[in-house]
């Protein structure tokens, strides 16, 4: 998975020939944090060990799970609510939005044959992701505190470009940087 994920490509090795296949794929993945899947939950008490606990979230490598630029924990949601009268934004005004910052995107890059912040090389990653003292600040804290890669490094600008882009902002403000950074809770919680 790492070499399709970083590469785009796919090699495939038989005995005879080898072939390479174009890749450019985005993974969406879930898993539970336990084998019961109650490990951190309010509502019910966890029954796995912690050796088992452990071992189920082995079962996703470190160098695998820095390749994903964002990982969040999902809580479940209450009845109580799925009820709830609070206005929120609704899935047209949220496509427009979307489709205007893949716009912006798609315009920014084009001399580069470039669609998206995603596909940032980290030289283009310099150039379109500078950062101002306090997202700077913002950054190195939690690469301090959280022990982050230089891979996490170029994936949370990325994701703090596609922040900005989303909030209709030229350059990447704190804010972004922080939002960014709380994309990255698995680095933080069991990495």
């Amino acid at each position: 998975m790492r070499t399709p994920l970083e590469d785009r490509v796919v090699t495939i090795s038989r005995v005879n020939s080898t072939l390479t296949y174009p890749c450019n794929f985005m993974l969406i993945a879930s898993m539970n944090p336990c084998a019961c899947g109650y490990y951190g939950s309010k509502d019910k008490e966890c029954t796995c060990s912690p050796q088992s606990i452990a071992r189920y979230m082995g079962k996703i490598s470190g160098p695998l799970l820095d390749r994903i630029d964002i990982h969040i924990e999902v809580t479940p949601v209450k009845y109580k609510k799925l009820q709830d009268d609070v206005v929120v934004e609704n899935s047209e005004a949220i496509k427009k939005r979307v489709n205007e910052a893949r716009k912006l995107q798609m315009e920014r890059y084009k001399k580069y044959n470039l669609y998206s912040n995603s596909e940032l090389t980290p030289k283009l990653i310099e150039k379109y992701c500078a950062l101002d003292n306090a997202s700077h600040k913002i950054l190195q804290n939690a690469f301090e505190k959280l022990g982050l890669s230089a891979r996490a490094y170029g994936r949370i600008l990325k994701v703090a470009r596609t922040i900005a882009d989303l909030d209709c902002k030229e350059n990447i403000e704190a804010k972004h940087i922080a939002e960014a950074i709380q994309y990255r809770s698995l680095d933080r919680k069991y990495f």
